[in-house]
């Protein structure tokens, strides 16, 4: 009996979505992988990700939980839908025992990709690009304001304005390459995303008493946003906040 394939995929998009098409044995060695891959299409916050499990057989059960991880992060930022396309009978068999979340499972990408754009709702956004320069976060927090304004939130004027200045700032210091700012409105959440060309993670920083440009820490951003994290992006990373409505 031959042995089955290791795992691989590619990433592709189609009509707004991005599409991580899976092939080979998925086994708890192979989860790191794959799941880094889903982060980086998550990172560019499509109108939904597809995983494509049409070529996926499956090694061992409990490494299904990494669809559970990528769902969770999906839902918690960018907000993005997360579907899975055309597994196999037994897989689809075990992720229709909810054992792993209430994951979305579509017979076929082409039927998921329909809905999608059917279904799409275009949300609220502001984007700009920044310099790596110390005017960036002042710029931030400016950007910030319109956005709270426009949207009327403006309890968030202030957290916004905290949360974009050590983003910025941060991108600013530590990679020194073009930053794009981004302020995403959703149901219930402010989404802030800050991204550079860096693959490094976001270094935290102490309070260091030099004036709001400098930032004040990230542990500041812990304690006003609901979540917070970064994901690896193809050309480097995304920071990404969440403010509660």
């Amino acid at each position: 009996m031959a042995a089955a394939a290791a795992l691989s995929w590619n990433i592709g998009e189609r009509d707004g979505c991005v599409i991580v098409t899976v092939h080979g044995r998925l086994d708890l060695g192979a989860t790191r992988g794959l799941r880094g891959a889903l982060q980086k299409g998550l990172a560019e916050q499509p109108a939904a990700l597809l995983a494509d499990l049409a070529g996926m057989s499956l090694g061992e059960e409990p490494a299904l939980s990494v669809f559970t991880a990528i769902h969770r992060q999906a839902a918690i930022w960018p907000g993005t839908p997360f579907l899975l396309c055309g597994p196999s009978m037994e897989v689809a068999g075990l992720l229709a025992r909810h054992r792993y979340g209430a994951l979305q499972v579509h017979p076929a990408v082409d039927q998921a990709v329909r809905e999608v754009v059917r279904n799409e709702v275009v949300v609220p956004m502001i984007s700009d690009q920044l310099l790596p320069v110390t005017g960036a976060a002042r710029h931030a927090r400016d950007l910030a304001t319109e956005a709270c304004v426009r949207w009327d939130l403006p309890d968030l004027i202030g957290p916004a304005g905290v949360v974009v200045t050590e983003l910025v700032t941060n991108a600013a210091e530590h990679a020194n390459t073009m930053i794009t700012l981004q302020f995403v409105r959703r149901t219930r959440y402010l989404h802030i995303a800050v991204r550079d060309g860096s693959a490094w993670p976001p270094e935290p920083r102490l309070p260091e008493g030099e004036g709001l440009d400098r930032g004040r820490g990230l542990l500041l951003v812990d304690s006003l946003a609901v979540d917070w994290g970064w994901l690896p992006t193809r050309d480097g990373k995304v920071v990404w906040a969440t403010l509660a409505l």
